[in-house]
């Protein structure tokens, strides 16, 4: 299928779209799409490329084919990606704020922002599409969306109701000017009381469900990003931190703190759910595993969330409550910790 063709063709709809990087080695195209695809097997990749559904460069290519750098491969189907079949689902939200141009929501942990591939209902857009109509879409067309958190970090987003909203709000995000604070629990004793890391993010080069971060010559490989930290409480063997973002990288804060040797309590994706730091008594490692069934998911929330309203052109902040899981996980590591400072 030629490019000509596939112009032609109204029952074809893009479902991936990668740009190899500039050091791809040559590597069968089956092999390639098995790191980028979450939950994909070799047998469907294969049989895509079969059915003429896997384009490199605007062309279909059989599931041998090599990839180089710079290639731009898309995979296609005769159906569109369940994530654009948005369905108004009645979920409770938890508003903080809201007026007629935006309203800020405290997102529970566990709950995906945007519909994705394994993630096709029960999202924060499934809810906000019930509650509320013609919500104006970002730029990958999803409604009100300005920005996003990971399924497993709870806090706070603020949502556009308006076009002029959208592009003010969406500014501010890309200018660096909003505000974004986090709280996280991270392995190990952070030795500096506050810090900046620096450091551009990209997919990782093995591991294609995990990004990392490129210094130096390989710097291009990913986008630049800055995160500043600071100690709020030493626990032993963890540390609480707050974060605030300068950039929004994807997973940023979870990349930056594995790369300084502090891998976020319970990140399962970057190996924080393991015992990084500490002794290797039984009752240590109790004590940790009883942590994780506590908070069973990465200890970070979006606390501090502030920006200018598009209307007004007020400054507003917003701070939530940290979620009971990682309370008692935290209270759990005072406890720990207290018997050996007296």
């Amino acid at each position: 299928m030629d490019k000509e063709a596939l112009e032609e063709s109204d029952a074809l709809y893009e479902h991936y779209k990668f740009t190899a990087e500039k050091g791809q080695q040559a590597l069968r195209i089956d092999k390639y799409l098995m790191n980028f695809i979450e939950n994909a097997t070799r047998n469907k990749i294969q049989n895509a490329a079969k059915n003429g559904s896997i384009l490199v460069n605007e062309k279909a290519v059989k599931a041998n084919y090599k990839v180089k750098p710079f290639d731009e491969i898309r995979v296609l189907f005769a159906h569109p990606p369940h994530e654009n079949l948005l369905i108004p689902e009645d979920i409770p939200i938890v508003i903080v704020y809201e007026d007629d141009e935006l309203l800020v929501v405290n997102k529970p942990a566990g709950m995906v922002v945007h519909p994705g591939h394994g993630n096709y209902s029960g999202t924060l857009i499934n809810a906000l599409i019930f509650h509320f109509e013609n919500l104006p879409n970002n730029s990958s067309n999803r409604p009100g969306l300005v920005h996003r958190i990971d399924k497993d970090t709870s806090g706070l987003l603020v949502i556009a109701k308006t076009e002029q909203a959208m592009a003010y709000l969406s500014l501010q995000f890309a200018e660096k000017v909003s505000e974004r604070e986090y709280l996280a629990l991270v392995w190990g004793n952070v030795e500096e009381d506050q810090g900046t890391i620096e450091g551009h993010i990209g997919r990782h080069p093995k591991n294609r469900l995990q990004n990392t971060v490129f210094l130096g010559d390989e710097a291009y490989k990913g986008k630049p990003a800055i995160t500043h930290y600071k100690v709020l409480e030493r626990l032993g063997y963890a540390t609480l931190i707050s974060c605030k973002l300068e950039t929004g990288r994807t997973h940023q804060i979870r990349v930056h703190l594995k790369h300084i040797g502090h891998t976020l309590f319970n990140d399962a994706r970057y190996g924080g759910d393991k015992i990084l730091k500490g002794t290797t008594f039984t009752k240590y490692k109790q004590f940790v595993d009883n942590c994780f069934k506590v908070l069973p998911r990465q200890a970070l929330h979006a606390k501090t969330l502030g920006f200018k309203h598009p209307k007004t052109g007020e400054f507003m902040r917003f701070t939530s409550e940290t979620p009971e899981d990682m309370q008692k996980c935290i209270e759990k590591w005072k406890s720990y910790i207290k018997p050996r400072e007296e």
